[in-house]
């Protein structure tokens, strides 16, 4: 066991490490983190100074709700708490700029968080901790504003439960009251009343300190004889719930009951370019047709790798899933998707269709990614590669019906998933 892997233990056990320590063991792995100090907040807001004071005093104020509030957390909730406190403002030094606010200049670091699980999705990868810690906090960083941001906006059911989906509600409130804390602003507690309001309604819709919030709404339909409808039942309650189309399970008996006895599913791969989705498409999907881009520019332009013509490309792709979705054809968009814009295009036209949409994410270390696109027929250069990565959004719970992340055979998944079927739409799932 190396000093890196024993030191991400003790934050289980006690350990309250301060920012200079948590810099000093991580910096190599987030070298964001090393711009912290010279990355500046706005005054009014963040009266305390620049994001390496604020994350410190966050860090603090974590360990006293430790102590005095959260005392009941486990060793791994804390491990989970303490990486997301440390890492949940990453992407502000590439993204703090100043902004005019009704006439007075202002700091701003606008899409932060979701830069920060993009930036964080595949780096988290090279630590010595489990795929569920990893997923955590990813999640927990990716959705640190909202609490606040549904109080504010008034926000119904659809709203927490789809939060619900993405992030442990109680574990977003514990990291929101540490950044909240950590803060020096005149509005604080403004905030903190914001942040118990959301904890309240929280409660109220019966989403706190729920593991899998879907499965008590799916409980109140298990009607059908035959598996296959029960599964689609199961993901168009959860996903129309979410969405705000139905406000009680029982409805999506009537809403889906047609396209339950006949429906086909989509599957839509999302991963870098090495990342081994047509492999494994090949070992897990049987009579599926697949639509891959790369094929298709072969055949109009002699190339795989060439990207002229991409309209044609496009409209014949989506003329070929158009045609397998309306003839009830189980299918395969087979591209690399790391738009969300782009994913949400094929996820629409499933749902339009009646499919049940399943979003297959390849989560894999930057080495595994780079060495597996060396092993390819048709291999893409290094800084294709790179270029991929940076412009990687990782995807939400909610795009499609089903979640599957496919990952690296770490000591925390030695289970082989045979069948995509067999995988629910649930938070964090492997």
């Amino acid at each position: 066991m190396n000093k890196l892997e024993s030191w991400l233990i003790s934050l289980r056990q006690g350990a309250t490490p301060n920012f200079d320590e948590c810099l000093a063991y991580l910096g190599d792995y987030f070298p964001l983190l090393r711009q912290f100090e010279f990355t500046e907040q706005d005054l009014v807001w963040h009266g305390e100074g620049n994001v390496a004071v604020h994350t410190d005093r966050v860090l603090t104020v974590l360990y006293q709700l430790f102590a005095l509030e959260a005392n009941g957390l486990t060793g791994e909730q804390k491990q989970i708490l303490i990486l997301s406190a440390l890492l949940h403002d990453i992407a502000k030094p590439i993204t703090t700029k100043r902004k005019p606010i009704q006439g007075v200049e202002r700091v701003v670091a606008p899409k932060h968080e979701a830069l920060g699980v993009d930036y964080l999705a595949i780096k988290l990868l090279e630590l010595p901790i489990s795929h569920k810690v990893i997923m955590n906090v990813m999640a927990l960083v990716g959705h640190h504003q909202k609490p606040k941001l549904l109080v504010i906006k008034k926000s119904d059911f659809s709203d927490y439960l789809s939060l619900a989906l993405e992030v442990d509600l109680a574990m977003l409130y514990w990291l929101e009251r540490a950044d909240f804390q950590g803060r020096v602003c005149e509005d604080l507690q403004q905030q903190l009343e914001y942040l118990e309001l959301f904890k309240m309604f929280a409660k109220e819709y019966q989403l706190w300190n729920v593991n899998d919030p879907r499965a008590e709404l799916i409980k109140k339909v298990q009607v059908k004889q035959q598996a296959d409808e029960q599964l689609y039942l199961n993901n168009y309650v959860v996903s129309e719930l979410a969405s705000g189309k139905i406000t009680m399970p029982e409805e999506a008996m009537r809403t889906t009951y047609e396209n339950a006895q006949d429906f086909s599913h989509l599957y839509l791969m999302c991963g870098i370019s090495g990342s081994g989705k047509s492999t494994w498409i090949a070992q897990n999907l049987n009579n599926v047709d697949v639509i891959s881009l790369d094929d298709i520019r072969e055949e109009i332009n002699g190339q795989r790798g060439c990207q002229k013509n991409l309209d044609q490309v496009l409209q014949l792709a989506k003329l070929r899933l158009k045609q397998a979705l309306a003839n009830k054809q189980d299918v395969v968009w087979d591209a690399t998707n790391l738009r969300f814009d782009h994913r949400k295009i094929i996820c629409d036209y499933g749902r339009d269709y009646g499919a049940l949409v399943t979003l297959v994410v390849f989560h894999l270390k930057e080495s595994t990614l780079r060495a597996g696109n060396l092993q390819r027929i048709h291999a893409i250069p290094s800084e294709v590669i790179s270029r991929q990565i940076e412009q990687w959004q990782w995807p939400s719970m909610s795009e499609a019906h089903r979640i599957l992340v496919v990952g690296e055979m770490r000591a925390d998944n030695k289970r082989k998933i045979n069948s995509v079927r067999q995988i629910l739409f649930s938070r964090g799932s492997f």
